[in-house]
């Protein structure tokens, strides 16, 4: 059976493709690997796994009725309650038997005769659709251990991205972490409230910031709805797509004194989190500015963590600017390294050498454990539509065209792939924002093409590869304006070795975003061919 659109994956950005589209009295259908629907949020429950964005953002808005019903248990909700909400929208819409899980895809080719894409997952079914959206994610693919000698190590092991879904119990137990971005920020506290020993070896520190989460009370959760379209609208106009009070000063602007204030008021009063990334209009572009809020960041964790050891290890060095790399938000994750059991290793000083049937061997010697456990992150933002055999006209395959790096129209249209659309891609703002309010952006966005093509009675909708040149060159220089690029960050492609070194994300924000592709739509689809 032929379908109008196919859709690969079932986290936010799919489920919300699949109400849009039938929304439309489109024939649609959801192909999701998992054997559960939530994308990252059902993949990513290691202990301690919640989101950094408030959860009162990271939501759908398209129902104000939906906004009414659900409770947020939290500031930032776990990864539990946000799985839960994503059931709920399912089935309060729905929208469950559009969704066919544990259909891994593995291939997808475009038909040029007959403009169609036929997709097959990995048992061996087929499918055919008009419209072939890529809601994929760009946090799904995990980085595999490529640690030597992994299979000689004689105890378990673990994966954040791939948690056993009963859980682990660590009590007794003595564990060893590798790896320190987001993923082993939050389980640091979580494993050590359990274990008889915690060491993480860390190859660079990242900063990470307070997020004082606290339990919604009725009040305040009555008095945040109240404000709910207002929040949304200064959200839409807020470089990330969530509101954080970003101050409109430089540094250069205020005394000593103000600034100070200022770092302590975001640090401390203004609720910690992302809010920390908008101390001064200038943070992101200046590195002046920048070293004055890393040297702030680094005092602050010098404070906490009393063994000045530790400490040191802890702080990120003077060559990563604040915020370049992903910035962790977390609870309690310094003050982990004052319990006597926990400690912190410099695996750049002191290198990783092996795994051994008993622990791992460290140049300086074996440290023996009973637990493996690897908080190492993905292969981002390209690493799943690459695991694909996704092939465009002439049969060229995708990751043949992005052997030296991603390239798109606008993070939406790749050229040489007609009627293929990827949601919050390479080229977008994305990561570097509220993703739910991006999601929704850009499938509204895509539903408005298609509409469009519909009326023309058009069959192929692409992006022109003149379009695509201009746009990838602008997302360079945007970034360019930024310290972003002075990061070996995955947001660069720097945790997969061998993968090109190139800024994969739209830098200069939501409000800027929106506009162009609203003017691109509004200029007749320009840089797309509708035929």
């Amino acid at each position: 059976m032929k379908l109008d659109m196919l859709v690969v994956g079932a986290g936010f950005a799919g489920i919300y493709q699949l109400y849009k589209a039938r929304e439309a009295g489109m024939s649609v259908k959801v192909l999701e690997a998992g054997e559960g629907i939530g994308g990252t949020w059902f993949w990513n429950r290691y202990p301690g796994a919640r989101c950094d964005v408030e959860s009162l953002d990271y939501s759908y808005s398209f129902s104000r009725e939906l906004e009414e019903e659900w409770e947020w248990s939290e500031r930032y909700a776990s990864q539990a309650e946000i799985l839960r909400y994503m059931n709920h929208v399912v089935d309060r819409f729905e929208l469950r038997d559009g969704i066919e899980l544990n259909a891994r895809v593995t291939a997808a080719h475009y038909d040029e005769d007959h403009s169609l894409w036929h997709v097959r997952t990995a048992d061996g079914r087929h499918h055919e659709a008009t419209w072939l959206v890529m809601a994929t994610g760009g946090l799904s693919v995990p980085q595999k251990p490529s640690l030597k000698g992994l299979d000689e190590f004689k105890g378990p092991w673990y994966h954040s991205a791939r948690w056993p879904t009963e859980g682990v119990d660590f009590t007794g137990q003595r564990v060893v972490m590798i790896g320190t971005g987001s993923s082993g920020v939050q389980m640091t506290p979580e494993i050590a409230a359990q274990a008889r020993q915690l060491t993480v070896l860390q190859r660079t520190a990242n900063f990470s910031v307070p997020a004082h989460n606290v339990p919604f009370t009725p009040e305040a959760l009555k008095a945040a709805k109240a404000r709910y379209s207002e929040r949304r609208a200064m959200g839409r106009e807020a470089i990330t797509g969530q509101f954080l009070n970003a101050n409109t000063k430089t540094a250069a602007e205020m005394t000593p004194e103000e600034q100070m204030a200022e770092l302590e008021y975001r640090w401390r009063g203004a609720g910690g989190g992302f809010r920390m990334l908008r101390a001064f209009a200038d943070q992101m572009s200046r590195l002046s500015t920048n070293r004055l809020v890393a040297e702030f960041a680094r005092r602050k964790i010098r404070e906490v963590v009393k063994d000045p050891r530790k400490a040191e290890i802890l702080c990120p060095k003077d060559d990563l600017p604040f915020g370049t790399k992903r910035l962790c938000v977390d609870t309690n994750y310094y003050e982990s390294f004052n319990l006597p059991h926990v400690d912190i290793v410099d695996i750049a000083a002191n290198p990783l050498v092996e795994a051994t049937p008993k622990g791992v061997r460290l140049t300086s010697g074996e440290i023996e454990f009973d637990a493996l456990v690897f908080a190492t992150g993905f292969d981002a933002m390209t690493g799943a539509l690459k695991s694909i055999d996704l092939r465009g006209e002439g049969g060229v395959l995708l990751r043949d065209k992005w052997e030296h790096g991603p390239t798109s129209y606008l993070g939406i249209g790749i050229a040489g792939f007609p009627n293929l659309f990827v949601v919050a891609g390479p080229g977008s703002p994305s990561v570097l924002s509220n993703m739910v309010h991006s999601i929704e952006t850009h499938v509204d966005w895509i539903m408005k093409l298609i509409h469009t093509a519909q009326a023309r009675e058009a069959r192929r909708v692409a992006a022109r590869q003149e379009a695509e040149d201009a746009w990838v060159q602008r997302c360079a220089d945007e970034a360019g304006k930024t310290l972003y690029p002075q990061a070996n960050s995955w947001y660069m492609g720097a945790n997969i070795a061998g993968k090109p070194r190139v800024f994969m994300a739209f830098v200069s924000g939501v409000p800027l975003y929106r506009r162009i592709i609203e003017e691109v739509a509004a200029n007749n689809y320009q840089g797309f061919d509708i035929a």
